[in-house]
């Protein structure tokens, strides 16, 4: 006869060999897969250098490599003030090279905090792409994707929506497969200004409708060039056609007049690409007056204060459309959020179209599977870090000629300054 406890010691047995047999495979992994150290009988990630490339057209790459040789790459960039943002990382270097580059929330709230001067675009970009940096080599070491590390994925894939300002380019991207593009609505905008310009809008807007139909989702960048006054008269011309979102109707720090814009249209407002960590985000989430949240991962503070900044507005019932018109670590970190962030439902990007002229920002990658961008959407990685590898020669080849990009200036007529 079999001993009625015979099965039970079976599976606990089994459960024991298992325990065992997973721990032991996860640290042969470990040693295989990422060189480390070991101190005191633990693993360790000790920042040892820091690297600056200004790389065309007009971004700038940081990385960073500890001293067991793993290396993260992040995008600290400011756009038009990429001096600045490489000059304040170096400033910032000597307060976090040597530390364990896997204690994250430290060290930003150290280079947040310990300053004393906080926030502003130039600081927090710094921040953003030091953060990166880190989440890349701590996900490289546990040879895990960033998502994981954030609650694990919610999709198995993300919409993505590039450019297009009329009807020809519209169809075009709809034959690359698109579901949504955004366009840019003005260029100089008085504080009031002619009807004639917003007829060139409402035009420009029919004959992209009239090309696609509904088949391709229309949202509507103002860039914050246009005033309340004249931000009104656009929201109600442009309820007849059914837009996704607008974005920037007003500038962001005219926080109250988005709530007073919403009166004149249902179309959902978006904003945020000048807004930094989750301070900067609190009053216009909380303000009522925006559907969309658009957090730029190399501005805001990172990958992971723009995860809080999303916990945020979902406690609102303001959904999140990361900010990105940038380079390939940027977008990187962006769909990492992305993957394991409930609210987010879009994702900007602009590689792959020639927006930046020469300088195709998927060169910078030696595998650009991860922006396989099929029938408008980008699938879910399970590569490590950002789940990208860094095309390192070029990156060091171009960056032998800084750009120095500058924001272009506008004008009216009249010769008053005008937003870019």
């Amino acid at each position: 006869m079999h001993s009625p406890c015979a099965a039970p010691k079976k599976i606990a047995f089994l459960g024991r060999f298992l325990d065992f047999y997973l721990a032991f495979s996860r640290n042969v992994c470990y040693a295989v897969c990422v060189p480390k150290i070991m101190t005191k009988g633990v693993f360790v990630l000790k920042i040892k250098t820091v690297e600056l490339f200004q790389v065309p057209p007009r971004w700038l790459f940081l990385k960073l490599t500890t001293e067991s040789g793993v290396v993260g790459w992040g995008e600290p960039i400011l756009e038009g003030h990429a001096d600045a943002v490489e000059g304040c990382v170096r400033e910032l270097a000597p307060m976090f090279i040597g530390r364990n580059a896997g204690d994250i929330e430290d060290i930003w709230q150290m280079l947040y905090r310990g300053g004393f001067y906080r926030g502003g675009g130039v600081l927090s970009s710094a921040l953003s792409g030091i953060e990166q940096a880190l989440w890349d080599i701590k996900g490289k070491f546990h040879n895990l994707p960033v998502y994981e590390f954030l609650g694990g994925p919610v999709r198995e894939k993300i919409q993505v929506y590039c450019g297009a300002n009329d009807a020809r380019e519209i169809l075009a991207r709809r034959d690359l497969g698109y579901k949504t593009i955004k366009m840019n609505a003005v260029a100089e905008y008085q504080w009031i200004d002619t009807y004639a310009k917003i007829d060139e809008v409402s035009r420009r807007v029919a004959e992209m409708r009239e090309a696609v139909g509904y088949s391709v989702d229309i949202a509507m960048d103002v860039h914050g060039r246009m005033h309340k006054a004249m931000a009104r008269v656009l929201m109600s011309e442009m309820e007849q056609y059914r837009l996704l979102f607008i974005e920037e109707p007003v500038l962001t720090e005219n926080e109250e007049a988005f709530v007073e814009l919403r009166k004149h249209g249902s179309t959902p407002l978006a904003t945020g690409e000048r807004n930094y960590t989750r301070w900067g985000f609190k009053n216009i989430i909380t303000g009522g007056g925006i559907d969309i949240v658009q957090p730029d991962l190399s501005h805001a503070g990172g990958i992971l204060e723009v995860k809080k900044i999303a916990a945020m507005a979902e406690a609102y019932d303001v959904a999140i459309a990361p900010h990105c018109p940038l380079g390939p670590i940027a977008l990187a970190a962006c769909l990492q959020l992305d993957f394991c962030t409930h609210n987010a439902f879009i994702q900007e990007q602009s590689l792959g179209l020639h927006y930046h002229g020469e300088n195709e920002g998927l060169g910078y990658v030696v595998d650009t599977s991860l922006f396989d961008f099929r029938d408008g959407y980008v699938h879910r990685t399970n590569k490590p870090g950002l789940g990208i590898e860094i095309n390192e020669d070029l990156v060091r080849e171009r960056s032998k000629t800084p750009h120095h990009w500058l924001t272009p200036q506008w004008r009216n007529e009249d010769g008053s300054v005008s937003e870019w």
